[in-house]
């Protein structure tokens, strides 16, 4: 027999980032009770409303599941003495499991004969057993902000005000805080507030539709995607769906009725993403396009509640909008009295980082490193790449973006372009800022990537330079998504760079900053790249032994180290591949740190070394062109072909012949050996 488990956490409003989370962590943390408890169930469903998470589960069982243990204890030598009498170890064995001396039984292994417990533990009735499990589950629910209230040594998300706890329709009697659990839900906080008796899953669905609130977070979407989508279609329009705020909104809300608004045709000059900007992050609209794309003056906001009217509602948020709109009017005609660089004397008194100086001086030093990109990568442009980088924080200074921070580049590049800019420079004071998060578009043209990687360099090597490195999740300078962005960049553009001159170059620019010795920044920063280099490759599917090896051999080049990977990775991947491995770590381990004697063909005595010799020299020089084309899989393979005489050589030669000089040629032959793989991977690092 099974009955359904169904609990309600009723709060005030959650933020709505929290609640996906929340539901899974219930789902996770209630399983897991259940489990442990060998308590069977059923399908598990969640909720979630501001005010409100919820779960059911399905056909959980009556009774815990009889258990039948056979628990083994000491040898019998170690549990009685030479009398047959009982030890302690015998004694507190029998004690700690809840049974007599006496009834301990033994049994045969194959290492003697132990003692025995054969144990039945009966199962408990499921409703014993939920009063115990269900506050245990709900206060170890986790969010990245709790609070506490009143006086009561709890924390939540946010105050709790009922919990309804029901199995098979009735209270799971318990109390958290100052509540005690029931079967009283409430409605809608402004159009159904009164309380209502649950009796199922299903019904309280049922009630609170009723109610005016829709518990299911899909259901919920999908008719605010569908309300969004029609009015969009009524106002001449198709809505900008944005996934990300659809999301959002879904758990803003508990009763999604959408409404359209609009605004003055005239505050369409203002750019496209400082409109997106302040109806969508501030306002929580969506916003309209006409067919081509372009925006129409209208928005779209989802209410929480049923207006009368809901023009008033409409009118409400078109004031908001409008004054926000119209400081941003403002802003931006003042913005443009005066040129993008004549703020750049103003970085000067902003103060980047207390250790490491003002706006301007951190300006000064990325300046110098996307130069040197650009002397490296693309000669032509190093002066438009100086003045990409002396531009791309001016706009930190402007009236809109100290009202809208989340438009700095986007405003650079705005105005640059109304100044008449170089339209690769206005773009690249835009791009420097990207990827903006992981997987985002990178630089779409070098001079992005220029400033891009030279900013992040100095913002990672000055950091690690003050001693404010990540630890654990703590990383309040997004150092690793910058390093990451800087990798993405440097492969996405194909940037053959060293990255110990990169790093080199920016620590040297911060000399006089450092509170650290230089080689130690240094080293770190490079270790830090190399961490961060190894969890995209193994993210994009490459083995992490594989990763290990190539990375072993040399980091320096990110895309030469990522050819390898792949390579290795393809390497790996044949049938031959394992006695190939095992046949190279045999020489490594033979010749250990090696000899840098030549090979002298005059002392091999076998056939087999003679070949091997023969073949080795073939190789190398195909090994090399293969190298210096970038084909490391080609040039894998060809190495691969050795294995064959490599076997022969082994099971013919006796390399640590008696003859000192006979020795010492074979293991210069064995060192020629590994050197074909020097650079490429270090095979003792292959699981």
């Amino acid at each position: 027999m099974a009955q359904e488990l169904f609990i309600e956490i009723g709060t005030e409003e959650i933020p709505a980032g929290f609640l996906p989370k929340a539901m899974a962590d219930l789902q996770r943390l209630l399983s897991k009770e259940l489990s442990s408890a060998n308590i069977g169930c059923g399908e598990i469903r969640t909720f979630a409303t501001p005010r409100r998470i919820a779960i059911v589960v399905n056909d959980v069982v009556v009774e815990q599941q009889r258990q039948e243990l056979s628990l083994t204890g000491p040898s019998v030598k170690v549990a009685y003495d030479a009398d047959g009498n009982p030890t302690k170890a015998a004694i507190g064995f029998a004690k700690s499991n809840g049974v007599e001396v006496g009834e301990l039984t033994t049994v045969e292994t194959e290492k003697g004969t132990y003692i025995q417990i054969a144990k039945v533990i009966e199962g408990r009735p499921t409703r014993e057993l939920l009063p115990e499990m269900l506050p245990k589950v709900i206060a170890a629910l986790p969010f990245k902000k709790s609070m506490r209230w009143k006086d009561l040594d709890i924390r939540f998300a946010r105050p709790m005000h009922w919990i309804v706890a029901l199995f098979g329709g009735e209270v799971v009697p318990f109390e958290f805080g100052n509540l005690t659990s029931g079967k009283l839900s409430r409605g809608h906080r402004f159009m159904a507030p009164d309380q209502f008796e649950v009796a199922d899953c299903s019904q309280w669905l049922t009630e609170l539709e009723r109610r005016f609130v829709t518990a299911d977070p899909q259901a919920r979407r999908d008719a605010i995607e569908q309300g969004v989508v029609a009015i969009a279609a009524e106002a001449g329009g198709a809505v900008n769906l944005d996934q990300n705020l659809l999301d959002e909104i879904t758990y803003l809300v508990e009763d999604p009725t959408p409404v359209c608004g609009g605004f003055e045709a005239e505050f369409l000059q203002l750019p496209r993403e400082l409109l997106v900007t302040s109806m969508k992050t501030h306002q929580r609209y969506f916003t309209v396009s006409d067919k081509n794309g372009k925006l129409l003056p209208n928005f779209i906001t989802v209410s929480n509640t049923r207006a009368e009217d809901l023009k008033v509602v409409a009118n409400g948020n078109e004031r908001v909008l409008r004054a926000r709109l119209s400081d941003a009017m403002f802003f931006w005609k003042e913005d443009q009295k005066s040129k993008l660089e004549s703020r750049l004397e103003a970085l000067k008194n902003v103060v980047y980082q207390q250790k490491l100086g003002t706006s301007y001086e951190k300006v000064m030093r990325f300046t110098a490193i996307a130069k040197s990109l650009a002397e490296r990568f693309e000669p032509a442009a190093v002066a438009s790449a100086e003045r990409a980088a002396m531009l791309a924080k001016c706009d930190l200074e402007t009236n809109m973006v100290y009202e809208f921070p989340e438009l700095q580049g986007i405003m650079g590049r705005e105005y640059l372009t109304i100044e008449g800019e170089d339209s690769r420079i206005a773009t690249a004071v835009f791009e420097h800022y990207l990827p903006i998060e992981a997987g985002g578009d990178l630089p779409s043209d070098n001079l992005g990537a220029f400033v891009s990687i030279a900013d992040k360099i100095d913002t990672i090597c000055g950091c690690f330079g003050v001693g404010l490195i990540p630890s654990g999740s703590a990383d309040p300078y997004a150092l690793r998504r910058s390093a990451i962005g800087i990798l993405n960049i440097i492969l996405d553009r194909d940037f053959r760079l060293s990255l110990v001159d990169l790093i080199g170059q920016s620590v040297e620019l911060l000399a006089e900053k450092l509170v650290r010795p230089a080689d130690e920044v240094r080293a770190d920063v490079l270790n830090f790249f190399r961490g961060r280099f190894q969890n995209m490759l193994t993210g994009q599917g490459v083995p992490n032994d594989v990763v290990d090896a190539a990375l072993a051999a040399a980091f320096d080049d990110p895309v030469d180290a990522r050819l390898r990977a792949h390579a290795l990775a393809e390497l790996k991947g044949r049938e031959d591949f394992e006695p190939l491995s095992v046949a190279f770590k045999r020489v490594g381990n033979i010749i250990k740190g090696g000899t840098e004697v030549e090979v002298d063909p005059e002392l091999f005595e076998a056939d087999a070394e003679k070949k091997l010799f023969s073949e080795m020299l073939q190789v190398r020089k195909e090994v090399d062109e293969l190298i210096a084309a970038d084909d490391y899989a080609a040039a894998m393979r060809a190495v691969a072909g050795l294995r064959p005489a490599i076997d022969a050589f082994f099971e013919d030669v006796m390399v640590m012949a008696e003859d000192p000089a006979v020795k010492t040629n074979r293991l210069a032959l064995l060192t020629d050996i590994a050197g074909l793989f020097q650079g490429i991977a270090d095979f003792a690092r292959i699981a």
